[in-house]
């Protein structure tokens, strides 16, 4: 159960306190495309949500996306946020987060991730023992795999929120 339970928990990355990241020597975040910086069946991220990950960078937090989406769709969202990124990551394998890690020139203890799910984002972040940070999915529609895993996660979430708390 530890390997499920994030570091933080919010409901969108307007909640995420960047200044008590910077405090706890975080300098890198991963972070993750669908349902965390844009809705899964979205074109474009929100203007408040590019606006955020200006505000990460200009803050001096260095940022790589981390999906397991297709190259196309990580690509696009590059685009938007002039950063760099990674499809067909595998969550929750954490050989991408290594990459990503590689890339930034930061070490396990200066790195976050970013992520709407337990058993991809927050396990793989978990297993590779750096801060974990699970935001609330933006959209309920998803991919049809994210769907079958929703019920067990949500019954996972529960156990968590008795024991710890949801951070808003």
């Amino acid at each position: 159960m530890k390997l499920l339970q994030p570091n933080l928990w919010v409901d969108t990355l307007h909640h995420i306190p960047l200044n008590e990241l910077q405090n706890l020597g975080i300098k890198g975040l991963i972070i993750d495309v669908d349902n965390t910086l844009i809705a899964w069946d979205a074109e474009e991220p929100t203007d408040e949500i590019v606006e955020w990950i200006a505000l990460a960078r200009k803050k001096g937090f260095q940022v790589v996306l981390v999906s397991n989406n297709v190259a196309a769709r990580v690509e696009k969202m590059q685009t938007y946020f002039m950063v760099r990124g990674m499809a067909r990551a595998k969550k929750p394998t954490t050989g991408a987060l290594k990459k990503a890690m590689r890339i930034m020139k930061l070490n396990k203890s200066q790195m976050a991730i970013i992520g709407d799910q337990v058993f991809t984002d927050v396990l793989a972040g978990n297993r590779l023992g750096i801060y974990t940070i699970l935001v609330t999915p933006i959209k309920s529609k998803e991919f049809w795999w994210t769907t079958l895993v929703r019920p067990m996660e949500s019954r996972v979430l529960k156990r968590m929120k008795k024991t710890k708390g949801h951070i808003d």
